[in-house]
């Protein structure tokens, strides 16, 4: 990207790396992410605050809803084992605050399928080190280039009129500055997304709802419920807003400037070209019948889109 992103007094929302990845990541696999997984983080000026963000619950009912809503029955006997002893044994629970995204039902599917090529995006607009890589069918490789790694596969997903249902567990792990052991764990995620009503001026709209359950190793358990958990829980909310903000602008973009987005793709360097078209096509909706005329310079739509988050080197001096 050759426009300068420039900012006075940059504050972080959230950070993303460390132990609230082991969540994040899986949610992100829109989520998830991961409390997905986005290493990108939300800037404001010194004389803007950060906005109020409903960071979910943990409450027994919600837990039990979210349990019941798992389809035991209908995964392997294997991926039930391995669901039902992280749900078992899960060290913090949380439901987060329900995420509403503008973009058509087909392009979040998309994503939540394909999580890789969103954050193939974001390495291309230069606001995250996550790497996410395909490693089969329905499973990825993941590692924020903080300390976090892990695998994550998606054991159940269904399709219902106006929504769907996946669930997704992780195995990851942690090393860094922000623990003084080194942190290992699983997580279960369910993610429940359907279809609302348009917007005012509108826009096809999405509600996301992600239901995770982690589940710390060993010694890495006191660490989490006594020292970390505020921070896992805060990270979670606002990496799932973040998130729900960026595909929102990407949509739009796509559907304002259709060809632009359509170039910006094409410097997606891990998604293959069919995946890279499929995303474009999705992306820009029915756009504009003046698209191709109001076609920026694609530079231009790549600062646009990165203008809120930091940049890469700015992730990096944070972790310093």
């Amino acid at each position: 990207m050759t426009a300068p992103l420039v900012r006075r007094g940059v504050r972080a929302l959230s950070r993303t790396s460390g132990p609230a990845a082991i969540v994040r990541a899986a949610a992100a696999f829109f989520m998830i992410a991961a409390p997905a997984a986005m290493a990108a983080e939300a800037s404001f000026t010194d004389t803007v605050e950060p906005p109020a963000l409903e960071s979910g619950s943990s409450g027994r009912e919600a837990r039990r809803q979210a349990i019941a809503a798992i389809p035991l029955d209908a995964m392997s006997a294997a991926d039930r084992r391995t669901v039902e002893k992280s749900l078992r044994s899960t060290t913090l629970y949380r439901r987060l605050p329900v995420a509403t995204i503008s973009c058509d039902a087909a392009l979040l599917e998309f994503i939540l399928a394909k999580p890789e090529t969103l954050v193939d995006v974001w390495r291309v607009l230069g606001i995250s080190r996550l790497s996410l890589d395909p490693a089969g069918p329905g499973q990825w490789q993941l590692a924020d280039g903080y300390g976090t790694f892990g695998t994550v596969r998606l054991v159940h997903a269904a399709r219902h009129d106006g929504g769907g249902l996946l669930v997704f567990h992780g195995r990851g792990g942690y090393s860094g500055s922000l623990s003084p052991r080194n942190l290992t764990g699983s997580c279960v995620v369910v993610v429940r997304h359907a279809t609302a009503p348009d917007d005012a001026a509108g826009r096809p709209q999405q509600t996301l709802q992600i239901d995770a359950f982690l589940d710390v190793d060993g010694l890495g358990l006191e660490i989490v419920t006594r020292a970390l958990q505020p921070l896992i829980i805060h990270s979670a909310a606002a990496n799932l807003h973040e998130i729900s903000l960026f595909v929102s602008q990407f949509a739009a973009a796509a559907a304002r400037n259709p060809r632009a987005i359509a170039r910006l793709t094409e410097r997606m360097p891990r998604t293959g070209p069919e995946d890279r078209r499929r995303l474009a096509e999705l992306a820009g909706g029915v756009s504009s019948a003046h698209g191709d005329a109001l076609a920026a310079d694609v530079d231009e739509v790549q600062a646009t889109l990165a203008s809120r988050w930091m940049t890469t080197e700015q992730l990096d001096q944070m972790q310093r």
